[in-house]
């Protein structure tokens, strides 16, 4: 019972039965390792019900946890299939030009782009969780690719050997991306902090916009590399390709993609025509470029599109020694920034439908379609911003609006791609310029730097490192600087001190509230963490420091210190160097003359301090109790016996 003990062993104050802090309280390992497990892997719990059902709707329920198409697929209604046939045609005229723009950033073939929205967004319909999400190509992790494997197998040397390393990479990161499903490893990505993710597509998008100049001029020669000081340079170095006839057709292409967007944000309602003019810029710029042969007069066009379906790729996946590092080394960068994009996608638009979607069948969804993209002349395909956005105002009720989609990309292989040759690479570059812009948010910088100036760090981490060196160093930057937080946070956990307020009703952090009031000769500690090896030494100093200033302050009231009561509310679990620290203060406090007290620990925790004997042989099991009030009425008990003695003996 929560007590607290005085001469002979005979309780100070009582506190009700109701109220004591159940100390026998002890599961077996297989239950704690079966809690933990299911708690770092399953904390969703998906499959929660599934125990009280038959064996065949058990097994019906999994499959349809796996294919969330059989849940949406029999209820599926005409009235739902008009929203989605709408939303598929415009993310189509869409998925058309950012299909070969973002070919194009990757240094592949145009027709590359088109064949990677034809197949995967197929498997997405029947794999995806996300009602929203538009499957395609993304221009950060086109670059990314194109960055890591031009820098082992450069594409002039190599075209056939530098798409073969595409289409291995595309593999790798499907089988990454769905073995993280499968294992539930959803939380690697969480290491991509908004931060991260922030700067890292802030600087990939002025890269690729300053990069743009080469279409946007008419060059033909470029360098390879990504920094900006190499991209200024080259622009320079060859100024002698510049042509004024691209340049005045890409400004014209600009502002008309600008004004699109103006006219969206104005009359909302009118998003489709922001949706369709990339489409329109294609179309216009081709017939202009057709009818006045712009390729002779200083306007590079695409050149020949091949008509037909997606060829089989699986026999050019390479797996040799000497080019196998490449690929898995991209594809799993791609792959974690692509994932990281895609469910970050699909989670903020399903909630502004209050709907939901689960992480880990999105990384499962993911892999199967790279999977089956790489072996279907496919590169990296996950759920880019913008289509999905479109997809979104669209309408779309199910992912049946990504086979639509998929539909029309197959009639325009099959029937129209021949067409797309005169398409000018200005009009790609002014898409990819207009696009690219809306992913530099500057509003978000300065947000970051008004409330958090350590995320703002991270920020900028990511954004000069991708900007100043490499996609892979920025990335990097900002991680090692995101995971150095996470460890700031677990070496150096927060304490403090608390003070009664409400007529010692609640009790407070007294830096936060200055009017709380402190307990005399008592000292309410509140431990806020997990106490691990890694900050049980730092704690056990801040813990005799507190002590060390309080005696200080006690003094100077002309009081002592006679209490220590530490709040392991907020420490969720301990291990054995947490409970030798524990120890060692206990005992330093101890020597002062100082009594230790426990409140509201939690069942982890418990068991641990129990089983160790540290409750038993140090503490005593009188002076646990549940709440900080309770430990404070038997510590005010214990002073007034104490005092009563005192007068007695007198």
């Amino acid at each position: 019972m929560g007590t607290a003990a005085g001469d002979g062993g005979r309780p100070l104050g009582t506190v009700a039965a109701e109220h004591k802090v159940n100390l026998t309280a002890q599961r077996p390992f297989s239950e704690a390792l079966r809690t933990g497990l299911a708690e770092t892997f399953f904390p969703d719990d998906p499959f929660r019900g599934f125990g009280s059902l038959p064996p065949a709707e058990r097994a019906w329920g999994g499959l349809k946890y796996f294919v969330p198409a059989l849940e949406w697929a029999p209820r599926y209604t005409l009235g739902k299939f008009k929203y989605d046939l709408l939303a598929g045609v415009t993310i189509a005229s869409l998925a058309i030009p950012q299909g070969i723009s973002y070919a194009k950033l990757a240094n592949l073939p145009p027709i590359i782009g088109l064949y990677s929205s034809f197949v995967p967004p197929l498997l997405y319909a029947v794999f995806g969780s996300s009602n929203n999400l538009a499957v395609g190509t993304v221009a950060a992790a086109s670059l990314l690719l194109a960055s890591i494997i031009e820098a082992e197998v450069p594409r002039e040397d190599n075209p056939e050997l530098y798409l073969q390393i595409f289409y291995t990479a595309a593999f790798f990161t499907g089988v990454i991306q769905t073995a993280l499903g499968v294992f539930r490893l959803g939380l690697i990505v969480d290491f991509l902090s908004r931060s991260t993710i922030t700067g890292f597509m802030g600087g990939t998008a002025a890269i690729i916009i300053l990069q743009q100049l080469k279409g946007m001029l008419g060059m033909k020669h470029f360098t390879s590399k990504t920094d900006i000081i190499s991209v200024v340079r080259s622009i320079f170095l060859y100024r002698d390709e510049w042509r004024w006839q691209s340049a005045v057709l890409g400004v014209c292409f600009l502002l008309f993609l600008l004004l699109s967007k103006q006219l969206r944000k104005k009359r909302p309602n009118l998003f489709w025509v922001s949706a369709i003019a990339p489409f329109m810029v294609v179309i216009i710029g081709g017939i202009f470029a057709f009818l006045v042969k712009g390729n002779e007069h200083g306007i590079p066009i695409v050149g020949e599109l091949k008509k037909g379906i997606n060829p089989l790729s699986i026999s050019q996946l390479t797996f040799t020694d000497k080019h196998v590092k490449t690929a898995v080394k991209a594809g799993f960068l791609s792959g974690i920034l692509a994932l990281a994009e895609g469910i970050a996608v699909g989670r903020s638009l399903a909630l502004i439908k209050n709907e939901q979607i689960d992480g880990n069948k999105e990384m499962i969804a993911f892999g199967i379609m790279n999977i089956a993209g790489s072996c279907t002349s496919c590169y990296l395909t996950t759920g880019p911003f913008s289509k999905s956005a479109v997809n979104f105002h669209a309408g779309c009720r199910t992912p049946m609006s990504n086979v639509v989609m998929s539909v029309c990309i197959m009639l325009v292989l099959l029937f129209l791609a021949p067409l797309f040759k005169y398409t000018p690479l200005v009009a790609l570059s002014s898409i990819i310029v207009v696009a690219m812009i809306g992913l530099i948010k500057v509003k978000e910088f300065l947000h970051l730097y008004r409330v958090d100036k350590f995320d703002f760090c991270i920020c900028m981490g990511a954004f000069v490192g991708v900007v100043f060196f490499t996609m892979v160093i920025g990335l990097g930057a900002s991680i090692g600087l995101s995971v150095i937080r996470a460890l700031l946070h677990v070496a150096r956990p927060t304490t403090c001190k608390l003070g009664s307020m409400a007529g010692g009703e609640i009790f407070c952090d007294v830096r936060h509230y200055p009017h709380a009031r402190s307990i005399p000769n008592v000292l309410v500690l509140q431990l806020g963490s997990p106490i691990y090896f890694v900050n049980a030494g730092y704690l056990r100093e801040r813990i005799l420091r507190w002590v060390e200033d309080e005696e200080s302050a006690s003094k100077t009231d002309g009081q002592d210190l006679q209490y220590v009561i530490l709040d392991l509310g907020g420490v969720s679990s301990i291990d054995n160097t947490g409970i030798g620290m524990l120890g060692e203060v206990h005992k330093s406090l101890d020597r002062k003359g100082i009594t230790v007290a426990l409140t509201n620990p939690r069942l982890e925790v418990t068991e641990k301090l129990v089983l160790s004997g540290f409750i038993r042989d140090k503490v005593g099991k009188e002076w646990v109790f549940l709440t900080v009030k309770d430990a404070i009425t038997a510590c005010r008990y214990g002073l007034q016996r104490s005092r009563g003695k005192e007068q007695s003996e007198v």
